[in-house]
C-alpha cells in the first residue's frame, strides 16, 4: 500500500508537465509570449502555479521542440525565426509533404485515406473562429497526411520541424498566420489524392508552402 500515493504523485507530476508545456506552447503559438522575449522561471512558475523544477521539465521539452532557445549564460528565451529560416522551414515542408501526398495519390485504394482527410478539412472549417482550434486543426491536418502513409521517417522528420513551424505561424502576425490556413487551399490538395493525380497532388502542396512562405515575409 506504501507503494502507491508514490506511484500517484509521479502521474500527478507527470500531468502537471504536460499541463506546463500545453500552456507553454500555446501562449508562445499565440503570440502571448513575444519573440526574443525572456523566459523568468520565478514569473512563469507562479503563474502557472506549478514548482521551478516542473517548470524547468516543461522548458526542457519546449527547447527539444525548437519553441526555446538558449542564450548568453543558458538564460531561455521564446525562439526568434528570420526571414531566411522561414523559408527555410518551408521549403522542407514543402519537400517532406509533397513526398506525402505522392505516396497518398498513388495508393491503390484511396477510399482508405480520402475520408480522414475530409473530415480534417472539416474540423478545420469549424474552427475558424477560435484561433488555438484553428491552428491545431492546421497542424493536424498535414501531420495526418504525413501519417496516413506509413512511412515511419517522414512521421519523423516532420514532427521534428513542428516546434518550428509552430514559431512560423506568429512571425508575421495574426492576420497573416491565418491567411495561412484557408480551406480551399488545403482542400485543393486533397482533390488532387483523390483523384489519383500524384504530380498534381504535390504541386498542390508545393503551390501552398510557396504561398504561405511569401504570405509571412512579404
Amino acid at each position: 500500500m506504501a507503494a502507491q500515493p508514490a506511484a500517484l504523485l509521479g502521474l500527478e507530476k507527470t500531468s502537471l508537465r504536460q499541463q506546463a508545456v500545453a500552456a507553454l506552447r500555446s501562449a508562445i503559438t499565440s503570440g502571448a509570449l513575444a519573440p526574443s522575449s525572456p523566459l523568468v522561471e520565478t514569473e512563469l512558475s507562479e503563474m502557472l502555479q506549478i514548482s521551478r523544477g516542473t517548470l524547468r521539465e516543461a522548458m526542457r521539452q519546449l527547447q527539444q521542440e525548437g519553441l526555446i532557445s538558449a542564450g548568453a549564460r543558458g538564460r531561455l528565451y521564446v525562439r526568434h525565426l528570420d526571414a531566411k529560416e522561414i523559408r527555410d522551414i518551408f521549403a522542407v515542408r514543402a519537400a517532406l509533404e509533397a513526398l506525402a501526398v505522392r505516396e497518398l495519390a498513388e495508393l491503390p485504394d484511396r477510399s482508405t485515406v480520402v475520408p480522414t482527410l475530409r473530415a480534417a478539412l472539416d474540423i478545420m472549417a469549424r474552427a475558424e473562429h477560435d484561433l488555438d482550434a484553428r491552428i491545431e486543426a492546421d497542424l493536424n491536418f498535414h501531420r495526418i497526411l504525413c501519417r496516413l502513409t506509413g512511412n515511419e521517417t517522414l512521421m519523423h522528420s516532420w514532427q521534428s520541424l513542428e516546434g518550428s513551424i509552430r514559431m512560423s505561424i506568429m512571425f508575421a502576425g495574426l492576420e497573416k498566420a491565418v491567411g495561412n490556413m484557408d480551406v480551399g487551399r488545403h482542400s485543393a490538395i486533397v482533390d488532387a489524392i483523390e483523384t489519383g493525380d500524384s504530380d498534381e497532388a504535390a504541386a498542390a502542396v508545393r503551390s501552398h508552402m510557396k504561398w504561405a512562405a511569401a504570405n509571412l515575409v512579404s
